[in-house]
């Protein structure tokens, strides 16, 4: 197959406790907390024992936020409160006057689930065997001490030296349910104050599997583009006689599922953007034989590659619309009453250049009902790619591949919505990515039971994040139209 497994499962994607450090192996880079130095182990173990399912969020925040502050970080409060709890923390002051590289991620987490089903408890931050078990250790507490390790020790560099560039971990709320009191409510009140020139924030990890001449190929996707979410409502109503003893010809239920099936049966059409046909020559470059150079004359051998795509369903997102019944309702618990209204619920992901209103109108061609009403629950914006030529995204790939020299990055676009869109929505450069290999077994935990991250990856992808600060700071300036002003 041409592109066997590409990033499937990459995507899919107060006081310090007693028995700290029993089972952690020594780390180099150590924070100060209440009188204490911790490894990033030991933060990452703590931070995990706090359960801030979306909405509550507030004690990790607090504890993050002092480790900033302890460790000589500027804060800048964002909101206090569950659900709107987010800060700030820089190596200088936030300053309209001097560029800002930001790094984001999310204090929130994914409910635990049936707690039975864990090898460890969900919040115990256990450290066992060279592992760290917990909810949230890769999404997004794992990569968010990274972040913030690199961010002290390069503040630490260069203590008394004016950088050209501040440096900021702006870890914010409710990610996972995208509610007003996160990133949204951030860029609405306090963009010109964070005046940002990049943000690195989540993104998928190494994944091998994918090249057919290859397979132990290590592959690092970076991120400069993503789907966008579109939620819709299709409503229905038909009033016909109520007793389920007699069948009308025309009844809700019937004509919705009707409707449905004629919109989900039709196959989903092939959508060529600048950055899918990207990542196909890419992978040609790295590919061998036929396969090779169909990937990298993709338009041409179009027929040739999309029916293998289409065989995958977590490849052909990348290539695709998609549209996902996900809920129905007829408001009714009678069975023998036949209701007069049913609703149902799309998750729809629109790929870049796709418009709300031109998608629409394909929907309802597609339902051929008139009298389906169909309303938007939640859109997010529209957003531009960003550019792989873009300084900040060699910095990036050049810092992956000083760390592992044997792998090759590749820019990729995520079917997966996050809070980078929300900058990328308003023109502001992005790229995503966690730069740290992890077997597979590790990535089919997240979002699921016995999540976990190793303990070495810790320190790698801290390595990663440092090297690419510092590739920005040593850089030659750059052009005005790459730096906001």
């Amino acid at each position: 197959m041409i592109l066997k497994y590409f990033f499937a499962i990459a995507i899919v994607c107060g006081l310090v406790p007693q028995g700290f450090g029993q089972n952690s192996p020594p780390n180099n880079l150590t924070v100060s907390f209440k009188g204490q130095q911790l490894s990033m182990t030991e933060v990452l173990s703590h931070y995990l024992q706090i359960p801030s399912v979306s909405g509550n969020e507030k004690e990790a925040g607090q504890f993050l936020q002092q480790i900033s502050k302890e460790n000589g970080l500027y804060i800048t409060p964002m909101g206090q409160e569950n659900g709107n709890f987010n800060f700030a923390a820089s190596i200088a002051p936030l300053s309209p006057e001097l560029p800002n590289i930001i790094f984001l991620n999310h204090l929130d987490v994914v409910p635990a689930g049936d707690s039975a089903q864990w090898t460890h408890p969900p919040f115990s931050g256990k450290v066992l065997d060279g592992d760290i078990w917990g909810r949230g250790a890769f999404d997004n507490k794992g990569p968010a001490i990274m972040q913030l390790f690199s961010i002290i020790e390069t503040a630490r560099q260069f203590q008394g030296t004016q950088l050209p560039f501040n440096v900021t971990l702006l870890a914010v709320s409710c990610e996972e349910t995208q509610c007003e009191g996160g990133i949204r409510y951030v860029l609405d009140n306090f963009l010109e104050q964070l005046n940002p020139t990049v943000v690195i924030g989540e993104g998928p990890p190494s994944i091998d599997q994918v090249l057919k001449s290859d397979p132990d190929q290590d592959l690092f996707g970076i991120s400069v583009a993503h789907k966008r979410p579109l939620w819709l409502e299709l409503e229905l109503k038909v009033t016909t006689s109520g007793h389920g003893s007699v069948t009308p010809v025309e009844y809700a239920n019937k004509e919705m599922v009707l409707a449905l099936d004629r919109l989900l049966k039709r196959k989903q059409k092939a959508i060529y953007t600048p950055v899918n046909v990207d990542l196909l020559k890419q992978l040609g470059q790295l590919e061998k034989g036929v396969n090779a150079f169909a990937l990298k004359n993709p338009k041409f051998f179009k027929w040739a590659i999309i029916p293998k795509v289409r065989k995958q369903p977590e490849m052909f997102a990348l290539f695709s619309n998609t549209v996902t019944l996900t809920r129905m309702d007829s408001h009714n618990d009678v069975i023998n009453v036949i209701p007069s209204k049913i609703t149902a619920h799309l998750d729809c992901r629109l790929m870049p250049g796709q418009t709300t209103s031109d998608f629409i109108k394909e929907v309802r061609q597609r339902l051929r009902n008139d009298d389906i009403y169909v309303t938007v629950v939640h859109e997010a914006p529209a957003m531009t790619p960003s550019d792989d030529n873009h300084p900040f995204y060699q910095f990036l790939a050049g810092s992956l591949k000083a760390a592992y020299p044997d792998a090759e990055p590749i820019s990729i676009m995520q079917p997966n919505f996050n809070d980078l869109g929300q900058f990328r929505a308003r023109g502001i450069t992005a790229f995503a990515s966690t730069p740290i290999r992890m077997d597979r077994e590790y990535l089919n935990s997240i979002h699921q039971f016995n999540e976990r991250i190793p303990v070495a990856a810790l320190e790698e992808g801290e390595a990663v994040f440092r090297d690419f600060i510092l590739k920005c700071i040593n850089s030659e300036p750059l052009p005005n139209d790459m730096v906001r002003k």
